[in-house]
């Protein structure tokens, strides 16, 4: 947009956000003086309007019916001016949510179980994808790890955190390692290590093979394995990725019909590692609100037509000390307030159960 826009301006181009949202078809300046304002502006003023909206780049025509659509900037603008919309109704609908959410999550303990309760949340809540991550924190202690050979050279690795935190890694050996072989590398690792923190044992290790080469050359296996499980260059494991309702998305009148496209969508979604860029992309741990984010075919062309949703669940505000991340993927057509409201408040509690407090409503 390169002009600022003015109050009635605004005010037609939220109604024409609303009328979108809700029945997906293009908006024409008779159907908004009748439904929208009652006839209290002509037809022809908001024509007039309309028109200037389109040339900000906020409408856009996508066929030669005199209805218009918001365009991602009218997206933009239509969510920023949500936050300060705060009347009573909105308060009590809030309030609401917020105790759906709270009775979806009772009983929920452990940090995977949370988020996979949370990604199945956001999905029934939004009618789109819900997604969690959690964050790779090298604080996180070792409650148990377990090796299994997937095939010639590969093994999967299973690593549970004092957290509940359960992930699982693929690796790539260069030698054949037996049943037997993996198993006493798991015995000697957890026997050893349970309880210490992801860097201690990392840093633990290199000491002892450094001091006492000869000695441990038995373990070789046992090192090999973490080190493989857990990189060396900092990056801890690959955060925990959970994810629902991917089934909502098909079908959806207002996404791509295009087989092309909508293959690339469902194959972005199917690939966690792609998520996982997505939300590190677009999602900071010191951020103290929701971001809403468009245009997600600038970081991942399959994304196209999608909207990111999505808050950090830290372990105070403003730090860096992420518990992991929250967020709904779904198309522009979505109830925004109810989202925004849904994963803020789930990114809260979340805290609020991984540090022992109470979970209140929030206002």
């Amino acid at each position: 947009m390169t002009r600022p826009i003015t109050t009635r301006q605004r005010e037609i181009l939220t109604a024409i956000v609303e009328s979108y949202i809700a029945t997906g078809e293009p908006v024409s300046s008779g159907m908004l003086a009748h439904a929208a304002f009652e006839k209290s502006i002509s037809s022809a003023t908001i024509r007039n309007e309309m028109a200037e909206l389109a040339d900000a780049g906020l409408l856009d025509q996508p066929h030669t019916s005199a209805g218009r659509v918001p365009s991602a900037e009218a997206f933009r603008l239509y969510v920023a001016g949500l936050t300060s919309n705060q009347h009573a109704a909105l308060h009590s609908n809030r309030q609401a949510l917020h105790l759906q959410i709270d009775t979806s999550f009772a009983g929920v303990a452990g940090a995977s179980a949370l988020l996979e309760r949370t990604s199945h949340v956001l999905a029934a809540l939004s009618s789109g994808v819900g997604l969690a991550m959690g964050a790779a924190a090298a604080s996180d202690q070792l409650e148990h790890i377990h090796f299994s050979r997937l095939g010639p050279r590969r093994v999967l690795a299973v690593v549970v955190t004092h957290s509940g935190m359960v992930r699982d890694r693929v690796l790539a050996l260069d030698q054949e390692l037996s049943a037997v072989q993996l198993e006493t590398a798991a015995n000697f690792l957890n026997q050893h290590f349970r309880g210490w923190s992801i860097d201690r044992v990392r840093n633990e290790l290199a000491r002892r093979i450094a001091q006492e080469r000869s000695a441990y050359q038995q373990l070789a296996d046992a090192v090999d394995l973490w080190a493989r499980t857990i990189p060396a260059d900092g990056a801890s494991i690959e955060p925990a990725v959970f994810i629902d309702g991917v089934a909502n998305l098909i079908g959806m009148p207002q996404l791509p019909d295009d087989r092309d496209r909508l293959r690339a969508m469902l194959s972005a979604l199917e690939e966690k590692q792609r998520l996982i860029e997505l939300l590190n992309a677009y999602i900071d741990s010191r951020q103290d609100s929701v971001r809403v984010v468009f245009d997600l075919e600038r970081q991942d062309p399959g994304m196209a037509g999608l909207v990111l949703i999505a808050a950090p669940a830290r372990v105070s505000p403003g730090s860096g000390d992420q518990l992991g991340t929250v967020a709904i993927l779904g198309p522009r057509r979505m109830n925004y307030q109810s989202a925004i409201d849904a994963v803020g408040y789930i990114a809260q509690l979340l805290h609020r159960m991984d540090t022992g407090e109470a979970a209140p409503l929030l206002t």
